[in-house]
């Protein structure tokens, strides 16, 4: 039995990604293990950090790293090193400055929300962002018109979130950061390639332990071992309130060693064969015109992409409604609904459910045309 139906909550079949709101994923079994012997046990939790950044290193290729509780944690803990360093001090004062300089530049097509604001966590870290450029237009001109004095570092998110048109890359980001000799924060929070941003040349990197990785909640800091170790001494201010279990670091570092052993290429084309074969049969359905799409953001993630046509009966927005008011609830993601589309994410379906998805996309025409 599912083990929320205890307490009256109903089955969830996420078809939305790995998302914080339906519980990002849905661990292995050796990693449910870990995270189950790692609370019956006890540690000495400076020594796990400390342990665990040296595992997450060497996956990353990083000089150093550190665990967190989450990405959005590791935006803020990453800010407050940039900010306060390794001054016990400033520390111990954030999130106010004291005065120091705080301004994190990023472009405004990067100022997203991924179901908080970016820039919230920054300020909480004691940064100040800045906003360069326009929405859907950022220049490296614009980046450096926005550097001064009080700025401490550059940050880029690399998302779906973000505007992916008219914004500067990466290296010409790391770029401008050489010239102005400031760090460069990446948040790469459901990227897939631990080592890719580092190699880059990016200084502090910042990823999701719960998302493409497939641990429990918890993420990690990697990067340069200066910036790592301020970020590790974080933990003796506003980090605090953002500690990471012994438990999670445990369910973490098992995740990570199945990833490494994981074929990635393999399993998205295990998932892009039962999405072609979701597209075809929602294809046979009147009202319903599938297709397979990429990631919006190029990673090697493949969707279904479904149009719910006029002669439906129903908008999609209704037919979404629908899809969740069920038991199972099955949650799809809907960034393009507001143009007729629902798109369906393999990555989190569980064996067999995109079967249950079609017989329900059947169910809830067949009752809107009865």
């Amino acid at each position: 039995m599912n083990i929320f139906a205890q307490w009256r909550l109903r089955q969830v079949i996420n078809a939305s990604g790995k998302m914080t709101a339906l519980g990002a994923t849905a661990v292995a079994p050796e990693v449910a293990e870990a995270l189950a012997r790692g609370a019956q046990e006890y540690v000495v939790m400076d020594e796990l950090l400390a342990a665990a950044g040296e595992r997450i290193a060497r996956a990353t290729g990083a000089e150093a790293a550190v665990p967190t509780i989450g990405a959005a944690a590791g935006i803020a803990i990453a800010t407050a090193a940039c900010v306060a360093g390794t001054d016990l001090a400033a520390i111990e004062a954030l999130p106010d400055s004291l005065g120091r300089p705080n301004e994190v530049v990023l472009p405004k097509g990067h100022s997203v929300h991924f179901g908080a604001s970016i820039t919230q966590m920054i300020r909480l870290g004691g940064g100040k962002p800045v906003e360069a450029g326009h929405t859907n237009l950022v220049t490296a001109a614009h980046l450096e018109c926005a550097i001064t004095d009080r700025t401490v570092a550059l940050f880029y998110c690399k998302s779906h979130h973000a505007v992916q048109k008219g914004m500067p890359g990466l290296p010409e980001i790391i770029a401008i950061g050489r010239r102005h000799g400031l760090p460069v924060v990446v948040d790469a929070a459901a990227e897939e390639d631990l080592r890719r941003y580092v190699s880059m040349g990016a200084d502090l990197v910042i990823y999701s332990g719960g998302k493409a990785i497939g641990g429990p909640t918890s993420g990690f800091i990697c990067g340069r071992r200066d910036l790592v170790k301020a970020c590790a001494m974080q933990y003796a201010g506003v980090g605090r309130a953002m500690k990471v279990s012994k438990e999670a670091i445990a369910g973490l570092l098992t995740a990570i060693d199945l990833y490494e052993r994981k074929d990635v290429h393999a399993a998205a084309q295990r998932d892009k064969a039962r999405m072609e074969w979701l597209v075809d049969q929602l294809n046979q359905i009147p009202g319903l015109k599938a297709r397979l799409i990429q990631d919006e953001a190029g990673r090697e993630i493949y969707r279904a992409s479904v149009a719910v046509l006029p002669e439906a009966g129903i908008t999609a927005a209704e037919m979404v409604r629908r899809l969740e008011c069920s038991n199972p609830a099955i949650y799809t993601r809907n960034h393009q609904l507001n143009l007729g589309i629902i798109n369906i994410d393999p990555r989190p379906l569980l064996p067999g459910q995109e079967e249950v998805i079609l017989a329900r996309f059947r169910e809830i025409l067949e009752e809107v045309q009865a």
